[in-house]
């Protein structure tokens, strides 16, 4: 009698589904994570505050997570679908934008803005840097005594007109009027309005500093957010500028009252324009926001030894 063996399945085939069936399952519980992650940063409060810093990052997870699934376990990528498209939704408010066409022969109102870094020394650096750029108004934020004197002396020259208060500070080559201290809420003053009297246009500029956020500590900056918010949106101006140094990422939900309002100027250089740290720079809280102008061109530059990148910003009247 003749026995016919019958060749079994090698164990390392045989325990290839487990294997994959084991990845499909630890690439779902990580996209239901960064699912969480997203929806997250439309939350008020300290939970949207923290998820919006890491929004943009969470993109370059779900990028890997997707590519994963691809090579390991496909019958997944349909459930990554939920957050690639959720991810999507909330970041589109913060993705580059473009340039607008402007005439050749239209007036430009170029404004910079940069954290200088209190107690760094390197305002007089960062002053004379952002006035190299050819920038007509320069907006400095977190200026203590020392700092203030330092760029007051460094833009004397090209800058005639000025104000400052508190730790904000404005130079410009046009005239200036209706110049007002701004407490937003609080109880000394981070933040300011003034007019720039262009050869075409008047238009009315904020400076403003908002309060640091840390564990604990975070209704100060939310109360200078709302009340600037509130400001521009009594402002009768047609032209509006805001700039500064918000403490809040793009996506931060304490901006949502202020974006309502004024129009959030989109990096036209095709990156998010982080601003902070300016060594490698993973977030953006120095935000430019207008109402009523065109937006030429919109970037980063580096400007002293501040740990802030400065937002460089034209604008056609």
């Amino acid at each position: 009698m003749t026995v016919v063996a019958h060749p079994q399945p090698s164990r390392s085939r045989a325990s290839r589904p487990s294997r994959r069936g084991a990845t499909a399952r630890v690439i779902a519980v990580i996209g239901l994570v960064l699912l969480l992650l997203v929806v997250a940063s439309w939350v008020p409060g300290i939970v949207g505050t923290a998820a919006s810093v890491v929004l943009p990052w969470v993109g370059l997870a779900l990028l890997a997570l997707v590519v994963l699934a691809l090579v390991r376990a496909r019958r997944v990528l349909l459930l990554l679908l939920v957050p690639v498209v959720v991810w999507a939704l909330a970041m589109g408010p913060s993705a580059p934008g473009f340039a607008a066409a402007t005439a050749s022969d239209a007036t430009t109102l170029q404004v910079v803005s940069q954290n200088v870094r209190a107690h760094s020394g390197g305002a007089a650096a960062s002053a004379q840097e952002l006035a190299a750029t050819g920038a007509d108004v320069i907006a400095l934020t977190e200026l203590d005594a020392e700092s203030l004197a330092a760029a007051r002396e460094a833009l004397a020259g090209d800058y005639p007109h000025s104000y400052a208060v508190g730790t904000v500070g404005m130079w410009s080559r046009y005239p200036i009027g209706d110049a007002e201290a701004l407490t937003l809420g609080l109880d000394w003053k981070r933040a300011m309005r003034v007019t720039v009297q262009t050869p075409d246009a008047e238009v009315a500029v904020y400076v403003m500093h908002a309060a640091s956020v840390r564990p604990g500590h975070q209704q100060g900056r939310d109360t200078m957010l709302s009340g600037i918010a509130d400001a521009v949106a009594a402002d009768p101006a047609s032209s509006v500028v805001v700039v500064g140094d918000f403490n809040a990422a793009s996506a931060d939900p304490a901006l949502s009252d202020l974006r309502a309002r004024l129009d959030w100027v989109r990096p036209t250089d095709g990156s998010l324009g982080f601003t902070w740290p300016a060594g490698l720079p993973l977030t953006r809280i120095d935000h430019v926001f207008a109402r009523g102008l065109d937006v030429l061109s919109s970037t980063t530059v580096r400007a002293g030894n501040s740990d802030h990148l400065a937002t460089v910003t034209s604008f056609g009247l």
